[in-house]
């Protein structure tokens, strides 16, 4: 039996040191491992540097609602209707056509339905709105885009309770 608790244990050390030697004081611990062989972390790739998040952003959109979603507009059009529209000015937008026109021939918001966004922690600046001042789904996707990309945020009762929103990142 003590011979068995000896190499177990020289396994768990061989797993556990080369974890704890890479850690600093801000990085977190890493989860405990297991003492069994098949248990060896796996070697993977050096990770791609991650791209710092935009401080400030500047986005178009298109907001197609349904009924009961806007205050003092009457939209008429149910939520299926609503995403099945949403999904085709997506389509349309990916494929090229004028966003501009999209934009001031469908959106239930105001045309040009620009906006400059701050990210959080970073003061706005002159006309912007600060990323926590928008629906959540709003400042997610608008930050995941690279400028020119378009994309979609899903109607959400919590974080984006106005309908879909098709967005294009322009800065």
């Amino acid at each position: 039996m003590k011979n068995r608790v000896v190499p177990t244990l020289v396994a768990v050390l061989a797993l556990l040191v080369p974890t704890l030697s890479c850690q600093t004081a801000s990085t977190p611990a890493a989860p405990a491992a297991t003492a069994t062989p098949e248990a060896a972390p796996a070697t993977a790739a050096p990770a791609a540097p991650a791209t710092p998040a935009a401080e400030h952003i500047k986005l178009q959109h298109i907001l197609i609602a349904f009924a009961g979603k806007v205050p003092g507009k009457n939209i008429t059009r149910t939520e299926a209707e609503a995403r099945q529209l949403a999904e085709e000015i997506l389509a349309r937008a990916r494929a090229g056509e004028d966003f501009d026109a999209l934009v001031r021939t469908h959106t239930d918001d105001a045309h040009p339905g620009i906006y400059g966004l701050s990210n959080s922690g970073v003061p706005p600046g002159t006309g912007e709105f600060s990323r926590d001042r928008m629906v959540p789904a709003f400042g997610e996707v608008g930050f995941s885009l690279a400028p020119g990309d378009i994309g979609l945020a899903a109607y959400d009762a919590r974080k984006s309770p106005y309908g879909w929103h098709i967005i294009k990142r322009l800065e």
